[in-house]
């Protein structure tokens, strides 16, 4: 598959079949990572990768965050978490925070925001779905996610990646607005 094929189909997967990612995959996914483009070679990203009794544990941090924030809606709270209880495998993502240089930060997000991307496109190469959370149950702007993968106050939490097999699902063209919209040439 070419990559603007695996581009094309690309898609956010939410379920999953109960089925464990192979070790050797997570670990092909995780190597895919590492070659996205960095600034100075700073390779500023670090991966907490969660299975198990710590995906448990993230499920009840994901369930007192949720019900904290949406109190009157148990519906969202539990569509919320029917991705955290059905993935075999999370990773959360960090960036390395740069003292006293917010540029620095900034490229160094940047550069981890591309190699999620990078690992978006191995796991669909290896037949993996594969979602990048942020808000809500990502638990990206939540200090309890820090906490809880031990991240240093030199990193900056970026992302939280569902990764599993995914069910059965119907695949629909994407809407897209067409780049010639979104596109300025200048000359």
């Amino acid at each position: 598959m070419s990559v603007i094929e695996a581009l094309k189909q690309r898609r956010a997967i939410r379920n999953y079949t109960t089925l464990a990612v192979e070790k050797e995959k997570i670990e092909q996914i995780l190597q895919a990572a590492t070659y996205a483009p960095n600034d100075r070679m700073r390779e500023p990203w670090h991966f907490y990768v969660m299975q198990g009794e710590a995906m448990q544990r993230y499920e009840e941090m994901a369930t007192a965050y949720l019900q904290e924030r949406f109190p009157t809606k148990p519906n969202l709270v539990e569509s919320s978490l029917k991705v955290v209880q059905t993935t075999p495998v999370a990773i959360v993502v960090t960036a390395d925070i740069v003292e006293g240089d917010a540029d620095a930060t900034e490229d160094n997000v940047f550069a981890v925001c591309s190699a999620i991307m990078s690992m978006w496109l191995a796991a669909e190469e290896l037949g993996l779905g594969f979602v990048w959370r942020t808000r809500g149950v990502g638990l990206v702007h939540d200090t309890r996610m820090h906490e809880f993968i031990g991240a240093s106050n030199t990193q900056k939490v970026v992302g939280t990646i569902f990764i599993g097999y995914p069910e059965e699902q119907l695949v629909t063209e994407k809407k897209r607005t067409s780049f010639e919209e979104k596109t300025t040439w200048l000359a």
